[in-house]
């Protein structure tokens, strides 16, 4: 049974700071495309951060550059997503998601995190 299980979001204050762990099961790890993504209030879901087609290589979307950093570690099958100087605009359920490349994709239930002072 594949499962990918979001946690670490929560309020923050702006400026504040937060780590996502996205825990996987059920799937080889290594072999997808680990990212993330969020939904506003309101708004589509959106990509944040991860790898998309290339395992190796991480994109960041632009509103998030130089704030986020995503990881993965490999062995304890596990994507996060480093948030620093959060912002307001940030507020979103964060998402994760894998895909193979085969276009096989798991999505998780997501994680809230609120950035209000």
């Amino acid at each position: 049974q594949v499962q990918l299980v979001e946690s670490g979001g929560g309020l923050v204050q702006p400026g504040g700071s937060l780590r996502l762990s996205c825990l996987t099961s059920g799937f080889t790890f290594y072999y997808y495309y680990m990212s993330w993504y969020r939904q506003p209030p309101g708004k589509e879901r959106e990509f944040v951060a991860g790898s998309t087609h290339d395992a190796d290589s991480v994109r960041y979307a632009d509103s998030v550059k130089g704030r986020f950093t995503f990881s993965k570690d490999i062995v304890e099958k596990t994507a996060f997503l480093q948030m620093y100087n959060l912002k307001p605009e940030d507020t979103a359920v964060y998402y994760c998601h894998a895909r193979s490349p085969a276009g096989m994709e798991y999505w998780g239930k997501g994680t809230q995190v609120t950035v209000s002072s």
